[in-house]
């Protein structure tokens, strides 16, 4: 049984020709880039779209990669400005509708989820649901720092702020993330955190 690649050794094997060795990458890393890709635009088929750009950006950038920074790190600061950039481009092609006009607020989704046993839904199941109601740099954070196990270093490069900002942003958004559970789950909120 051979050891397994590193990252740098399939890039090199990349950039050499052997393109075998960029669906290894990919293979490694897409659960993370979905999963990221997911928290900026909250909907599967678009996390997949914005997840297949992001492999053909790096792929295309790849020669551009100089490993100072770990290739992950590399490839999630590409997933979070590809998802902006999706973002934008939504917002752009969506005529505005004020939900709240229509009577739709996340506050009443998060009461009558509420209502339901805790018993019956694992934790994982609120825990995404408060990381996805989160605000997106909230949301983002707490995925890459907790999810991703992105160091506070790592999570200032992606989403390119100081580490001290990113250490900020991570502890309000621990904050939010509490809130939101307490919202949710009330007395049961003490069991999560």
């Amino acid at each position: 049984m051979q050891p397994k690649a590193s990252d740098i050794e399939l890039i090199q094997s990349v950039l050499k020709g052997n393109r075998m060795a960029y669906a290894d990458l990919i293979k490694r890393h897409q659960r993370y880039v979905f999963t990221l890709a997911l928290r900026f635009v909250k909907s599967r088929e678009e996390a997949e779209e914005v997840a297949q750009d992001v492999f053909v950006k790096a792929f295309n950038a790849l020669k551009d990669f100089q490993g100072t920074a770990k290739f992950s790190t590399w490839l999630y600061r590409i997933t979070f400005n590809t998802a902006m950039v999706y973002n934008r481009k939504k917002k752009l092609d969506l005529v505005s509708v004020d939900d709240e006009a229509y009577g739709y607020s996340a506050a009443s989704e998060i009461a009558t989820d509420s209502d339901e046993s805790f018993d019956h839904k694992s934790k994982s199941v609120y825990l995404s649901k408060a990381i996805n109601s989160l605000a997106e740099d909230d949301a983002t954070v707490i995925t890459l720092f907790y999810q991703n196990e992105q160091s506070l270093e790592e999570i200032a490069e992606i989403m390119n702020i100081e580490p001290n900002n990113a250490k900020v942003k991570l502890h309000r958004a621990r904050l939010r993330l509490k809130q939101k559970l307490e919202v949710m789950l009330k007395e049961e909120v003490k069991d999560l955190i």
